[in-house]
């Protein structure tokens, strides 16, 4: 029985990546919300919120997606 290494350190260096860029872009997401609530305009505060709401869904769509990849079940 051999190990393939190569394929172990592509597997963290994605794991790690994915990580970052979901703790970074719900880190956006958070931003765009206390901006929001700084802002007196209404305009920068509808865009704000509309930033934080599409950072939100693209965290929410790469847990879900690493669900499917996980849970044999939904490859059938």
């Amino acid at each position: 029985m051999s190990l393939d290494w190569s394929a172990l350190g592509q597997v963290t260096v994605v794991s790690i990546g994915a990580t970052v860029a979901v703790v970074v872009i719900f880190t956006l997401g958070v931003l765009a919300l206390s901006r929001r609530e700084d802002s007196t305009d209404t305009g920068g505060g509808t865009a704000a919120l509309a930033g934080a709401g599409a950072c939100f869904l693209v965290c929410a769509a790469a847990v879900l997606y690493g669900l499917y990849l996980i849970i044999p079940q939904f490859h059938n």
